[in-house]
């Protein structure tokens, strides 16, 4: 059980160490159009479909750029955010991810590393 563990934990670190190295990047086609009380709609006009985000989804849609990884949004947030949850890095890979599976963002990977 301890060569378990311990492979668990390399596993872990392993993808801590991925995600780093990788940079969000919203889909340069994809249409961010701001409404009211800062909530904004997605449009993707390849699919004619629209995704709403609510106030934090457009702060961290704003940082897709390609220049910052998921830690920098996570830090951004913390700065700027009040009582940001534990688990928000994971919630916010989780999202990313989906926003990707939608073709709505896809990674910029760090090629110094």
């Amino acid at each position: 059980m301890g060569m378990e563990m311990e492979m668990m934990e390399m596993e872990e670190q392993l993808k801590d160490r991925m995600t780093e190295k990788k940079y969000p990047l919203a889909n340069p086609q994809i249409v961010l159009r701001e409404e009211f009380d800062d909530w904004a709609i997605l449009f993707d006009p390849d699919t004619g479909k629209a995704f709403g985000l609510n106030p934090v989804g457009v702060f961290i849609w704003k940082l897709l750029d390609g220049r910052h990884s998921i830690p920098d949004i996570v830090a951004r947030m913390q700065e700027s955010v009040e009582k940001v949850p534990p688990e928000a890095k994971e919630d916010l890979e989780g999202w990313v991810q989906e926003l990707v599976n939608r073709g709505l963002a896809g990674y910029e990977m760090d090629r110094r590393a």
